[in-house]
């Protein structure tokens, strides 16, 4: 999943920050209303949660130009207003969700899933959140769950970001770049082994121990997801 989270309040972010991405989620910050709404219109974000007290430009005015222009992103609201009024007002303006301050970081990730199910219910023809195969190996990317030949893999984070990205571009050769910028969101090479390890540790887990083998190392290209033969 990848999040937008617009709040000036810094905690709250690095407090959001930290608990989407050990989920294996990718979640950019804006900290003011003007640059939330830019990068809310030119990102790919599954999910937007918006602060409503926001310097240049507040929550509200987001949501509602962002409706005016057609953008129909999920978005949930965090705000300190807590009574019916304010709720019905922030429903009203295009919001699909509305939560109070202070929350639980736990039930906010479960009605962002929520939310994304429903969405891709609404959206039949969006199979962003469906099942993702091949051979016997099933990810399924809302309950965080893998699968080959029936058997559960447990996979940390970043093993299971990496196994969606490959599952997503199937037989299509993904670069050490690409990788690192999917998956740890870098613009640059942190001159690490990082990705090498990384796949290692995948391979071990969805490979190893089944004798078709998926995950396959084009030396000085990249790796690639497929079923040889």
């Amino acid at each position: 999943m990848k999040l937008l989270l617009i709040e000036d309040d810094q905690k709250i972010s690095s407090y959001l920050v930290q608990g989407f991405q050990q989920s294996g989620d990718v979640i950019d910050v804006a900290n003011n209303g003007n640059d939330g709404l830019i990068l809310a219109l030119e990102g790919d974000y599954d999910l937007l949660i918006v602060d409503v007290m926001l310097p240049s430009k507040d929550g509200l005015a987001i949501i509602a130009e962002l409706r005016a222009k057609g953008c129909n992103v999920p978005v949930i609201i965090l705000s300190a207003k807590h009574s019916v009024e304010d709720k019905v007002r922030g429903l009203e303006t295009g919001s699909d969700d509305y939560m109070v301050k202070p929350f639980s970081f736990t039930e906010l990730q479960a009605r962002a899933q929520a939310l994304l199910r429903r969405t891709q219910q609404a959206t039949s023809s969006d199979n962003h959140f469906s099942e993702l195969k091949m051979a016997d190996l099933v990810l399924d990317p809302f309950r965080k769950v893998v699968t080959r030949n029936s058997k559960t893999i447990h996979l940390q984070p970043r093993e299971f970001q990496l196994l969606e990205y490959l599952l997503r571009n199937p037989a299509r050769v993904l670069s050490k770049t690409m990788i690192l910028e999917h998956v740890w969101d870098y613009s640059f090479d942190p001159q690490t082994n990082v990705v090498d390890v990384l796949v290692c540790r995948l391979r071990s887990k969805i490979d190893k121990d089944f004798s078709v083998k998926l995950l396959h190392t084009l030396r000085g290209v990249g790796y690639v997801l497929r079923i040889d033969g």
